[in-house]
């Protein structure tokens, strides 16, 4: 197994875990938002601004397929963006590669708790006001993308584990 890529919503916990894996399989890890903003030389919110989504996505596009062809990079935990899997037929090449996929599969409720305490972080949730606001645009968009991250080989249910608990579950879901 040589790359490893985590999916799910944002809040889900890809780049807590992902180390976590990482470090217990003695693999990389790489944060796949970071190393657009690297390659681009930018934060994914001035993508956005400057650029507009349909640039982005094309750019993710991109990036995707260089990490899944590249093969000297070694074993890998790659966390992916929340919709990465959900454009340009991004699942579709994750799928047919030599890679696996798990889907840290939370409830919009537990995710709307997570991104509520950390919504200033994150630019996408800016403009929501409430509570319910975010629940439901955590809700439609959860919704939206479940049949893109369900197409993974794994689905792990993360709610009430740690992190550790977490990445160990999902090692014994790998072997």
């Amino acid at each position: 197994m040589k790359k490893i890529f985590l999916l799910g919503y944002m809040g889900s916990g890809k780049s807590t875990i992902g180390p976590l894996l990482a470090a217990k399989l003695s693999y990389k890890f790489l944060d796949f938002d970071a190393y657009i903003e690297k390659m681009e030389g930018k934060s994914i919110s001035k993508i956005f601004k400057d650029e507009g989504e349909i640039y982005f996505r094309k750019a993710e596009n991109n990036y995707l397929k260089q990490l899944i062809s590249s093969s000297e990079d070694g074993p890998e935990v790659i966390a992916l963006g929340g919709g990465t899997p959900c454009y340009s037929q991004n699942m579709d090449y994750l799928k047919t590669a030599m890679t696996t996929t798990v889907y840290l599969n939370s409830s919009y409720k537990e995710l709307t708790k997570r991104l509520w305490i950390n919504k200033q972080a994150r630019p996408l949730l800016n403009s929501l006001e409430s509570y319910e606001a975010l629940e439901e645009y955590v809700r439609k968009h959860l919704f939206e993308r479940s049949y893109y991250y369900n197409q993974a080989d794994i689905v792990v249910k993360a709610q009430d584990e740690t992190p550790e608990q977490l990445a160990s579950k999902i090692i014994k879901t790998l072997f």
